[in-house]
């Protein structure tokens, strides 16, 4: 039998025509070629458009066109047998791969989900109780729940339109309007009891804080580009969004540990950069702490957020937390996915998910937009500020509770006149990355990691710079008419004082934190978070200190010199004093946004290369979404400052 098929390959091979001018061509298995042919016929974008962006058929494409072309420039008298058997089974299995590639990746899913079915029961019958276990219990739930999100999508949301029809008809307006003031009056009772049970009977001294918020929203709506116009029901929700997950974060005690928890994984997993710093930089890479501890980090997440970004994992979870803010705030598609997208990625990542919508989007869109890349942090530099010290609890509630109180903030600054062009189908054109495999994307992720650095680098230098040559121009200024002292850190000290004070911030503390403020306004976050730092390191140090001495009184403990801190009995000072442990957890709160003066260049330079048509727009707002991102960074402050319970 296998003679008979030598013999037949052999004649097909013996028939193939000659050509005096080009080399003969080796036989090409015909369904092979077929397939290489249909694919001139498929349009790219129907291809992508029925499988969701994840098939991309135009590399196949060029891998089979390359492999013919590859044959075409041998020499079929080159082949012995052998090799022309080869290359006959190697066109086969190209040829079958080609033609069945969508049942056999179905096939590779389905065995890798039975295979992790198989592993997770083991794993839960070998050892179940202790923090690994629920660790992977925990991945796998939120595995499974992307899961049927991706592919049970498209069966929920139009079950659930169709049953909001009840919106339509005749009594629509009526029947809307009252499941939205009924809405309403269950989230304000709930709200009205929470305070009264957690803040007025347990902590009243927290209403400083309502208070501060109050006077934040009245001061934005003052000021608003249309007053008349404003749309109460993003506010509303987006303030509600923002007190409920403060409430399940810092006063449940599931909420607290969970996000303690996570605080504690993420700085675990981003202590792993070490590895690559000490391999690249020497064992005393710390010796540098900024260049060589906190850069490399930076570099590390910005490869993570890549991989996640190709294997499609983000934008999962970035359409989730989209859909859930466009349901509760009434926001369009494009400016809710944004939102979502800068919890984990920064102000110029974020908008390159919704880069074919940015050309149409409305001028509050657009502000938004901005509003939401100011309010937060992004994830490649989360790491950077946990070097400082920073409770990386807090820090992930400020990013997760900024996203709703930067629309609800920027639609009350600058709230919607126009018809929006944006609709429900925008949540499946999120734009997916163009890397061919897992390694290309990592790599990608790490390149762009130098450009991020660079970045930071240049203009912690420029700022710090800068800042040191204002102080020193005011203090020789003050010591002309006998003031000494005089800084920007000082003036910012009395300036930005009220804002402190709104917050909730202790009295005694108020002037650090507006310094704090006035620094990450100014220069940038990561100077503000560098000089939290020193209080921190600080309160840490002064704790320690007292409890080496118990039987002494304050006065024999220490005493203030200017705003240091001087330690009688071990001769030490802590530059710039202590702060308590509220003050802390506020600063922490106001300071994460990159709402400052530099990265409004950044952002407008940004958005400018993806939508050059809207510079102009762009430019007339952006000074307008910074001072909204502040004020949204304030809004969380304070919900801090109204939950803030200190530890036992």
């Amino acid at each position: 039998m296998s003679n008979d098929v030598q013999l037949t390959n052999m004649k097909q091979i013996d028939d193939l025509p000659e050509n005096t001018h080009e080399p003969s061509k080796p036989y090409i298995n015909d369904s092979y070629v077929e397939s290489i042919e249909s694919l001139d016929k498929v349009d790219d974008d129907d291809v992508r458009q029925r499988n969701g962006g994840d098939v991309v058929k135009d590399v196949e494409k060029q891998n089979a066109y390359d492999s013919v072309d590859d044959v075409d420039n041998d020499d079929s008298k080159d082949y012995n047998m052998c090799s022309r058997q080869v290359l006959t089974i190697q066109s086969a299995v190209v040829s079958l791969y080609i033609n069945n590639e969508k049942w056999i990746w179905r096939i590779f899913y389905i065995l890798l989900a039975i295979l992790f079915v198989i592993y997770f029961a083991f794993a839960m019958n070998y050892h179940f109780g202790d923090e690994g276990s629920y660790r992977l219990l925990g991945y796998t739930v939120l595995g499974v729940f992307l899961l049927f999100m991706h592919f049970a999508g498209p069966y929920i949301y139009p079950a659930i339109s169709r049953c909001t029809k009840v919106f339509e008809g005749k009594n629509s307006a009526r029947n809307a309007r009252i499941i939205k003031w009924l809405l309403y009056i269950i989230a304000s009772v709930c709200i009205v009891t929470t305070l009264i049970i957690y803040v007025v009977l347990e902590t009243p001294n927290n209403l400083v804080s309502l208070a501060g918020l109050a006077g934040f929203l009245l001061i934005t709506y003052i000021t608003s580009v249309n007053p008349a116009k404003v749309n109460w029901h993003p506010i509303f929700w987006g303030l509600a969004l923002q007190y409920f997950f403060a409430l399940i974060i810092l006063r449940t005690q599931p909420g607290y540990e969970l996000f303690d928890w996570l605080g504690d994984r993420v700085t675990e997993f981003l202590e792993y950069t070490d590895a690559g710093s000490e391999f690249v930089f020497g064992p005393n890479f710390k010796d540098h702490f900024f260049a060589f501890k906190v850069m490399p980090v930076v570099t590390f997440f910005s490869t993570f957020i890549a991989i996640t970004y190709y294997l499609g994992v983000m934008q999962a979870i970035v359409r989730v937390f989209g859909r859930f803010l466009s349901f509760c705030l009434g926001t369009t598609p494009a400016e809710s996915l944004n939102a979502a997208g800068n919890i984990f990625v920064g102000m110029t990542e974020a908008p390159l998910m919704i880069k074919p919508f940015l050309p149409i989007m409305t001028l509050s869109e657009l502000h938004a937009v901005m509003t939401g890349g100011f309010a937060t942090i992004a994830g490649s530099v989360f790491g950077a500020y946990l070097s400082y010290g920073v409770p990386g609890n807090h820090l992930l509630s400020a990013s997760v509770m900024s996203a709703p109180a930067a629309l609800a903030i920027s639609k009350l600054t600058y709230p919607e006149t126009q018809k929006t062009k944006s609709s429900d189908d925008d949540y499946n054109k999120m734009v997916k990355g163009k890397e061919r495999n897992v390694i290309e994307a990592a790599s990608a992720g790490a390149s762009l990691s130098i450009q991020l650095i660079a970045n930071i680098v240049v203009n912690l230098i420029a700022f710090l710079a800068l800042l040191e040559f204002v102080n020193a121009c005011l203090t020789w200024a003050g010591n002309r008419v006998g003031w000494e002292g005089i800084t920007f850190q000082f003036i910012c000290s009395y300036l930005l004082y009220p804002v402190a004070l709104f917050m909730g911030t202790e009295f005694a503390d108020c002037r650090q934190v507006a310094k704090l403020i006035g620094i990450k306004t100014f220069t940038n976050e990561f100077i503000a978070y560098e000089a939290l730092s020193v209080y921190i390191n600080n309160k840490v140090n002064y704790t320690k200190y007292i409890s080496a001495f118990p039987n002494m009184t304050d006065s024999d403990l220490w005493e203030t010199r200017g705003d240091d801190m001087f330690l009688i009995q071990t001769n030490e000072t802590l530059v710039g004093g202590i702060m308590s442990e509220r003050s802390e957890i506020i600063s922490t709160y106001s300071l994460c946004g990159f709402s400052n003066i530099g990265s409004m260049g950044i952002l407008l330079g940004g958005l400018s290369a993806l939508a050059p048509e809207r510079r102009s727009d762009l430019s007339s707002i952006v000074l307008r979404a910074m001072i909204a991102g502040n004020i949204a960074c304030f809004l969380t402050a304070c919900i801090a400052g109204l939950f803030f319970q200190p530890m036992a």
